[in-house]
């Protein structure tokens, strides 16, 4: 939610420009009462509730208006509240803030329209309202579909890199009680399993978190970059400790092969350096 809130406040001029212009274009509201709005809702996919106050008492005169159903509970309910939140122009209409409905539990906005001695508030669910402009994209069957295959891949990840964190253990654990010898390779094995085996358990919370716990709709999101970053990142430490242990086997047993260590040093370093451009550029981009 914290996502569609963003994309509403950086288009917020464009949003209700869209929506003064089109509920001034359609005319008078109270020709179209007696039809219980079912032309406005038609016209407003995003409009989820209707009703009429009056405009001096400012109490409810007409049912609670919704796309499906209606009810009769709020009538003769003081709405002097609502007042409050909004600010009418020269075309006698207003747009409140964005609030949490206590009719719906959605987030929405009311736009209010003063005609012939009554208000007309009618409140817009945010989330298909953006939907409506084109700001996010949604559909509901794909959504399920892509979430579940997010949802299995990354818990199967997960597991995975739990399975490379216990063999790291167990081979470090294995070796030191049952082999001879404590070597510089005994401890640095574990130690890239592990920085690999926490690579894809973060790569897999990473997918977990933007795609199935907090889905990312945005069409401008630049998630994918901080992902592609912070996994590049943990295997480049995981071949910067693979280079420092070759080195160490190398200076141990073959000087002549220290050639090999900086050709593997110097790849690393291309790679760090190819990193670094791609943030750069990228950050220079958003």
């Amino acid at each position: 939610m914290q996502e569609f809130m963003d994309i509403y406040k950086n288009n917020i001029k464009d949003i209700e420009n869209f929506l003064v212009e089109t509920i001034f274009n359609l005319g008078n509201l109270s020709e179209r009462e007696n039809k219980k709005f079912i032309n406005v809702f038609k016209v407003f996919p995003s409009l989820e509730l209707m009703y009429v106050c009056d405009e001096e008492s400012m109490l409810q005169l007409s049912q609670n208006i919704y796309r499906n159903k209606t009810s009769d509970i709020p009538i003769g309910r003081d709405r002097n509240y609502l007042l409050e939140k909004v600010q009418f122009d020269s075309t006698n209409i207003a747009i409140s803030k964005a609030y949490i409905s206590s009719a719906t539990g959605e987030t929405c906005i009311t736009v209010a329209k003063k005609e012939n001695g009554k208000i007309y508030f009618l409140d817009f669910n945010i989330s298909a309202l953006l939907k409506r402009l084109g700001l996010i994209e949604i559909h509901n069957g794909f959504n399920l579909v892509s979430k579940s295959f997010y949802f299995i891949t990354a818990s199967i990840m997960m597991v995975l890199a739990l399975f490379t964190i216990g063999y790291a253990m167990y081979e470090f654990i294995n070796s030191l009680l049952f082999k001879e010898g404590l070597t510089i390779e005994l401890i640095f094995k574990p130690v890239i399993a592990l920085t690999l085996g926490l690579a894809i358990f973060d790569l897999a919370k990473t997918v977990f978190a933007q795609e199935v716990v907090f889905k990312s709709y945005s069409k401008n999101s630049n998630a994918e970059y901080k992902v592609l970053t912070k996994f590049s990142i943990t295997i480049i430490i995981a071949m910067l400790i693979e280079s420092l242990m070759v080195v160490f086997k190398i200076a141990i047993d073959d000087y002549s092969h220290m050639v090999h260590a900086f050709y593997l040093i110097g790849g690393v370093s291309v790679l760090i350096l190819a990193l670094g451009l791609f943030i750069y550029f990228t950050k220079k981009k958003i």
